[in-house]
């Protein structure tokens, strides 16, 4: 019998509250016909306020929806409400072969993904496009070079020729090195006293860039990673892949006018192996990838390539997520955590962050901001990364008692995302 999704994993896929609360309307029967399941996709005609029913298709893979109504909300409320009443009341949706109209869009999003999984049609042509654009990023790079080397020699003080970076990052976008000009864009925010370190950061960056067929090849495609070189998930895929039992640590959204990202951290039940997964929304469109927290998930991924791989694409999965473990995960103590940053710098050292459980630590507001100590030793709790309510909500988990807390740990300290009660229940913190 097919696995079905929970409540808490189909309002996970929500883009707002609105969204949720509208799909919790269409989760019963009534107004729902044509209903149906193959097991990979479900299908259904919504009556709405016209004489024409809304046509309804999931594809549960990815997932992806599509529906004929005129919301601009992704996925809209009726892919929500077909799917609460798929979790909810199975023999609402009996199994059976996908209506005419589901069929046809199904075929066709086979039909691209494989167009999208195909090699080039010229090789050769992609080779050169190649070449052309490694040119480009090494010319761009040198540029930033001597940019970073001009306002080092005239000092960081005096500001009489320095003037904004925008320019130079429209630079670095004409050379399409796209990390580089996200990188020289955060030079006008930065504190004074960070610059000469981003400077420094920035400009070994920029070296390395311009002579990245001479690095070992993990260090060179962490280079191509950080410059903006991006790889697709299908050509990601057609390299290893690593099967495991992945247990969820959590997830957090963040957002601006043109995108909305959401990373999920995965960590390997048999191999101990943490890992990134990252889904893209457009606005007012919740990303694909939705994980329940403190669940497990068979499946396989496959690492982008680097000297520190942590980004993974997701592949074959063999089941729908389940329960994870009663006990939390197996932490570290704040000096291990410490140890276990400084070694994945030493292969990274563009490394702002790295996934981290801490175990036996307790919240603690100081007049100089949040912290975590487990006794022995503490370490400081990045709070621009989470809202203030998070922060007393783990205070209200812990009531003083030690916690388990998974989160980022970096040279600014630690971003907690998710914390194990004393019930052992997973509780987010990464939203307000």
């Amino acid at each position: 019998m097919e696995e079905r999704w929970s409540t808490e994993h189909v309002l996970s896929l929500a883009p707002d509250a609105a969204s949720r609360k509208a799909a919790g309307k269409l989760s019963s029967p009534a107004p729902w016909s044509g209903t149906g399941t193959d097991g990979a996709a479900l299908w259904g005609e919504c009556r709405g306020s016209g004489r024409t029913p809304y046509r309804t298709v999931i594809e549960l893979a990815t997932p992806a929806y599509q529906c004929s109504c005129p919301s601009r909300k992704f996925p809209c409320k009726h892919a929500l409400g077909l799917l609460l009443l798929w979790s909810g009341a199975p023999e609402a949706v009996p199994t059976g072969e996908a209506a005419d109209w589901a069929a046809e869009w199904l075929r066709a999003r086979r039909e691209r993904a494989e167009k999208r999984a195909a090699p080039p049609a010229d090789p050769e042509a992609a080779r050169r496009r190649a070449e052309r654009r490694g040119a480009r990023v090494a010319a761009g790079a040198a540029e930033l070079r001597l940019r970073l080397a001009d306002r080092i020699r005239h000092g960081l003080a005096d500001q009489s020729t320095a003037g904004p970076w925008e320019e130079v990052a429209a630079r670095m976008v004409d050379a399409q090195a796209p990390g580089l000009a996200t990188r020289v864009r955060e030079l006008d925010t930065l504190p004074e006293e960070r610059l000469l370190e981003e400077y420094a950061m920035l400009h070994l960056l920029a070296t390395a860039a311009t002579r990245i067929d001479e690095l070992p090849p993990e260090l060179a495609a962490t280079v191509r990673a950080r410059v903006g070189y991006t790889l697709d998930a299908a050509e990601v895929l057609t390299g290893p892949t690593v099967r495991d039992r992945w247990l969820v640590l959590g997830s957090r959204d963040t957002a601006d006018e043109r995108l909305t990202t959401r990373r999920v951290w995965l960590r390997g039940a048999k191999t101990g192996r943490p890992a990134l997964l990252l889904a893209f929304g457009r606005p007012g469109q919740a990303p694909d990838l939705a994980l329940p927290t403190g669940h497990l998930l068979e499946a396989e991924l496959a690492y982008h390539p680097g000297a520190r791989p942590l980004r993974a694409a997701l592949g074959t999965r063999y089941g729908a997520p389940e329960p994870g473990p009663a006990a939390p995960p197996a932490g570290l103590t704040v000096a291990e955590a410490v140890a276990g940053y400084g070694t994945a710098v030493a292969d990274d050292p563009w490394l702002d962050s790295w996934p981290t459980v801490l175990a036996g630590v307790v919240p603690v507001r100081a007049p100089d901001g949040w912290h975590l100590t487990d006794g022995h030793h503490t370490v400081p709790v990045r709070a621009s990364a989470v809202p203030e309510a998070a922060l007393w909500r783990l205070v209200a988990v812990s009531t003083g008692r030690p916690l388990t807390v998974f989160g980022e740990y970096g040279h600014q300290g630690f971003a907690p995302v998710t914390a194990w009660s004393a019930e052992h229940r997973p509780v987010g913190l990464s939203s307000s």
